[in-house]
């Protein structure tokens, strides 16, 4: 059986700067028979919104240091959904364990703190990619 590989948008949402380790999750997203479709800095809701319609993409990666997880994560939920895309989101970075339980109420699908594994990464995006509608 040729399954079709997922393909996942990776992004830092904001005005965050450092995107060393989304590279890395990028190359471990790669290695897992994954297609990346790597955003890069400083990116909006918008143009996340658009190159996952243009790219018909699986699932989102965001990679959140800043502290705006709990704001930045949940307007991305929101803004797939407004869009009509049934789309999970995995944000990745510094994520207190405190708010693990208010990301999953707002609809972002998995969260990856600093030193997961690639195939804790990989399975974290695989799961989210199968709670698509």
């Amino acid at each position: 059986m040729n399954e079709t590989p997922l393909r996942v948008v990776l992004a830092k949402l904001g005005l965050d700067g450092h995107d060393r380790g989304l590279k890395v999750v990028a190359r471990m997203l790669r290695d897992g028979g994954m297609e990346v479709v790597y955003l890069g800095l400083r990116q909006t809701t918008d143009t996340i919104i658009d190159a996952v319609e243009q790219e018909d993409a699986d699932v989102v990666g965001i990679s959140m240091l800043n502290a705006g997880h709990l704001t930045l994560g949940p307007r991305m939920v929101e803004a797939l959904a407004d869009a009509g895309l049934d789309v999970p989101v995995v944000i990745g970075g510094i994520v207190p364990d405190e708010d693990r339980p208010a990301m999953a109420a707002a609809g972002v699908a998995g969260v990856l703190g600093p030193g997961a594994s690639a195939d804790e990464v990989v399975a974290c995006v695989r799961a989210a990619a199968d709670t698509r509608s």
